[in-house]
């Protein structure tokens, strides 16, 4: 058994040799051999969970480094010994004196830091030093992506809650870092394995599903592409056309996303539509995009608005495509996406696919400044967890300043994302603001091509309930700094009776947290705690700031004309109130008027509703009751 393992290794490790020996030099594809060397002498006496030798892992990652990201030689040989110095006795300074610092550095940002005390978790302190070398060098993170995605092909041979762990990190960190990188193979590879390990009964229905219905779909959508193909060719266009089917993931992500079953929902497959134009210019394939979805809409119907251009508007991830919906002759809207050979490419490898140094480096760029905030956080382990999630979002849209300036964003984000997006002081003092011309609040969710305007006022200022109405990163970030300036009160209202400043309120300290909480005397809650647990009443000093509190009042009075605007000049103009609502209903020549608003303390609303009750007509002017 060891002799045909033995051949299996040397077959594996030539292959990665042939691979590489077609863009190196033989000086570098010598040293790549002498990594293995190494690699293959430092884990000779390891096996893993398969029971197979350890070394198959290092070359496997060394092969998926080498082919699938086309990583240069000393990535290859990082890959090969990224566990050498963590799982052996081998240092980093060894791997220094054999392959040089650059190698050697690589090996130590992938080397796991071992520790008595970590810092949040060891996954999220892993985590942590993952993103401080992603600061710095690209490379390291793709190594690490490599390995991953070898991890989470073979674990099958790990215990069902192994599985969930590593399952667990990969959907929620790994594959969307691989999405903003523009892996966009490796992360469907991801989220697919993750999915499978994590709900296996459901990934396994749902692949019967998509089996079965490409299976009963394949001669109709053989058809289309042939239509397709004879059609462009007719122009004089050779192309490859061809249907893909989403994964399983894609799939439960998309019925989750509008609530159809598997039978209902739309756009299960797409059809790709793929031209060769080699050294084309970008002018030059939009060129081409443009004329083959001009021959394809004069001899199919084209879905109106089913247009997505990817091409003048990227994705964040750098994917590029040209998607329209047409409809087949059975009947049925198709989604076709027409690219260049060059754009899927790209879209396979992403931050690599163009290896100079200034597209590496303008990759780094994209995300230091935010991962550097990331790594400097001293947040708890599942805030900087959530803080990845909403930095390396799976899915975004373009929207668009008035001048035409796009602004890239997460689905599901607010013109409060949108804002700080732009600018922070345009964050911190958003009022309202425009969409697509359309009067709208600073937590109205946006979309795909909307046109944002955003309205400041110099005394607006964030509130707790922005965080809820975010969900960028740099958003919360800002809000939480602005909100952690303010003065904190030693305590917290009671949401149940919700008392305010100037009224009888007594305080009670938790016993097992020692926080204190704040009721009205005649609460029922504060009645209950008093018999239960007096030693833990409180004297608090709760007086009035500029902290405004929701109130509502219940206005009576006889019907007549004038008495709506007396009401509002009354608490607008002659007290400088704000309301929040304003409700009537007149029953019989009796009004019964409801009036949200914000007091600073309860002497405040007594006088509100004495002004109130001098109007005339005015009957009788009450405080609404709050309830739990």
């Amino acid at each position: 058994m060891e002799k045909d393992y033995e051949q299996l290794i040397n077959e594996r490790a030539d292959h990665v040799f042939d691979v590489m020996a077609k863009r190196t030099t033989p000086e570098e594809l010598q040293r790549i051999r002498d990594a293995f060397e190494l690699a293959r002498l430092a884990h000779a006496n390891q096996k893993r969970k398969t029971g197979e030798p350890y070394i198959l892992h290092p070359i496997a990652v060394a092969n998926i480094a080498a082919e699938e990201l086309m990583l240069d030689a000393n990535p290859v040989m990082a890959a090969f010994l990224h566990d050498v110095v963590e799982d052996t006795d081998y240092t980093v300074e060894d791997i220094e004196s054999r392959f040089g610092p650059d190698v050697a550095f690589l090996v130590n940002v992938l080397t796991k830091r071992k520790s008595d005390h970590y810092k949040s978790t060891k996954q999220v302190d892993n985590f942590r030093q993952m993103l401080e070398s992603f600061q710095y060098d690209i490379r390291a993170m793709l190594i690490k992506l490599a390995d991953r995605l070898h991890n989470m092909r073979t674990l099958s041979s790990m215990r069902p809650d192994k599985q969930m762990k590593i399952a667990g990190e990969t959907d929620y960190f790994y594959a969307p870092l691989a999405n903003r990188l523009g892996l966009y193979h490796v992360k469907t590879e991801l989220e697919n394995l993750s999915f499978r390990f994590r709900c296996p009964h459901e990934y396994a229905e749902l692949r019967t599903l998509i089996d079965n219905d490409e299976e009963m779909q394949r001669q109709r959508l053989a058809r289309f592409c042939s239509q397709i193909h004879s059609t462009l060719l007719a122009e004089g266009i050779e192309t490859e056309v061809r249907v893909e089917y989403r994964a399983p993931y894609s799939v439960w992500r998309k019925m989750a996303k509008f609530g159809d079953d598997f039978n209902h929902l739309k756009y299960r497959h797409f059809t790709d539509v793929i031209f060769s134009l080699p050294g084309a210019t970008p002018a030059e394939e939009k060129d081409m995009v443009l004329k083959i979805y001009s021959i394809l809409t004069s001899h199919f119907k084209e879905k109106p608005g089913g247009i997505t251009n990817y091409i003048d508007s990227p994705k964040e991830n750098g994917y590029q495509s040209f998607h329209v919906k047409l409809l087949a002759d059975f009947g049925r809207w198709q989604e076709v996406h027409i690219s260049s050979e060059r754009m899927i490419r790209d879209s396979q490898l992403g931050c690599v696919a163009d290896r100079t140094e200034d597209n590496i480096q303008r990759w780094i760029e994209k995300f230091r400044e935010v991962l550097r905030d990331l790594v400097t956080q001293s947040d708890s382990g599942t805030e900087f967890i959530d803080k990845i999630v909403t930095t390396f979002y799976n899915d975004d849209i373009m929207t668009f300043t008035t001048t035409g300036q796009p602004v890239v964003m997460p689905q599901k984000a607010t013109v409060l994302d949108f804002a700080f997006e732009i600018s922070p002081e345009i964050g911190l003092h958003a009022r309202y603001a425009r969409i697509n011309n359309f009067l709208a609040s600073v937590k109205a969710r946006l979309h795909r091509g909307d046109v944002v305007e955003v309205f400041t006022d110099s005394e607006a200022e964030p509130t707790e309930d922005w965080l809820s109405s975010c969900v960028t990163y740099k958003a919360k970030q800002f809000i939480s700094e602005y909100l952690e300036t303010r003065p904190r009160k030693d305590f917290s209202r009671c949401s149940c009776c919700n008392p305010i400043p100037g009224e009888e309120v007594v305080g009670f300290s938790d016993p097992e947290t020692g926080e204190i909480t704040v009721h009205k005397r005649d609460c029922p809650t504060a009645i209950r705690l008093a018999s239960q647990w007096g030693d833990n009443i409180v004297s608090v000093n709760y007086e009035a700031d500029n902290t405004l509190y929701p109130e509502t009042i219940v206005v009576t009075a006889v019907d007549r004309f004038h008495l709506f605007i007396d009401l509002v000049d009354c608490i607008t103009n002659r007290l400088g109130l704000s309301m929040d609502s304003f409700n009537t209903d007149t029953l019989d020549s009796i009004v019964t008027c409801t009036i949200s608003l914000g007091v600073h303390s309860f002497n405040e609303l007594q006088s509100i509703m004495h002004h109130i009750s001098a109007i005339p007509g005015v009957d009788t002017v009450k405080r609404a009751p709050h309830t739990c």
